[in-house]
């Protein structure tokens, strides 16, 4: 092969060499498994090795079976009630550590981050020794103003139960959407600050018309990444109920994919629950995304 040939060969076939590690990674370790999921999913299964031809049997079962409503039920439940938490606190303290007046700013930008660079499993062994009723750190703190407030069984009573994972998810989350509304606030344009003072508007007439305008693709943003994180937990309540919770309390979608997949062996149904978790978060995203107009403003 002469050099001009070879020169026309690179030219040609490069970009496809380049791309082809990606593409091979891709192929075997996603676009795989998801086709063999959807595939599982169409079977019921005990093993490896025995399975049987059920069609939408599975899908048929779930969208019957109470239990999966409860982990719907539990789930969604979690989702409002974390989100509805996590963003405001997020932006309450990116504002605080935002403003000049607040000394040490980048120690306490790091303190409240730190807590996200731990893992789910981390958290729920600490917050494990800190429910723990009378001897828990919050326990402890609890009975000092009230003597039977120890006596609290965070982790046996389905109300306090639930309350106890918000807790340990917002512990771990609220540091990092801080940082996005960190970087989205310093992104402002001062300028408009600026000329909302000229105008006469006050500190909330500022935030509501120049702060929340500057922020609102990050806030989209958290509030959608959010929602697609909480659908997804299963390690903070298995770990901190070892298993579903007093009255299914911790059971959540995830939870009962794995029971049916890895504690009852039927890895076709598990693929089912996967699969209509994957629709059920494409619709709540796509509602959302219509909700807030986004697809307006990027035709713009």
């Amino acid at each position: 092969m002469t050099s001009r040939g070879l020169w026309k060969f690179q030219y040609r076939f490069a970009p496809y060499l380049f791309v082809a590690p990606f593409v091979a990674l891709f192929c075997v370790f996603m676009l795989y498994p998801l086709g063999r999921s959807i595939q599982l999913s169409l079977y019921k299964t005990a093993g490896p090795h025995s399975r049987q031809f059920v069609g939408l049997g599975n899908y048929a079962f779930f969208l019957n079976d109470i239990m999966f409503w409860v982990a719907v039920a539990n789930t969604t439940a979690f989702t409002i009630a974390f989100l509805c938490l996590q963003i405001p606190a997020s932006l309450g303290l990116a504002l605080l550590l935002n403003s000049r007046m607040v000394r040490f700013r980048n120690f306490f930008r790091f303190a409240f981050f730190s807590s996200h660079l731990v893992g789910n499993v981390f958290v729920a062994v600490i917050f494990l020794l800190l429910l723990a009723p009378r001897h828990g750190l919050i326990a402890r703190l609890l009975g000092a103003f009230y003597q039977p407030w120890s006596e609290i069984d965070f982790l046996g009573h389905p109300v306090y139960a639930r309350i106890a994972v918000v807790i340990a998810s917002l512990w771990l989350s609220v540091g990092w959407g801080m940082i996005f509304f960190l970087a989205a606030l310093q992104s402002v344009d001062r300028e408009l600050y600026e000329a909302a003072n000229v105008d006469g508007a006050g500190g909330w007439a500022r935030f509501w018309h120049v702060t929340m305008p500057g922020i609102r693709p990050v806030l989209i943003f958290l509030v959608l990444a959010g929602m697609i994180g909480a659908y997804q937990l299963f390690e903070l309540p298995y770990v901190l109920f070892q298993g579903s919770g007093p009255a299914w309390a911790g059971l959540t979608v995830v939870m009962y994919l794995f029971q049916n997949g890895f504690e009852m062996g039927d890895i076709g149904a598990a693929s089912a629950i996967g699969w209509m978790l994957v629709v059920l978060i494409l619709i709540i995203s796509l509602t959302q995304l219509k909700l807030t107009k986004v697809y307006k403003e990027d035709a713009r």
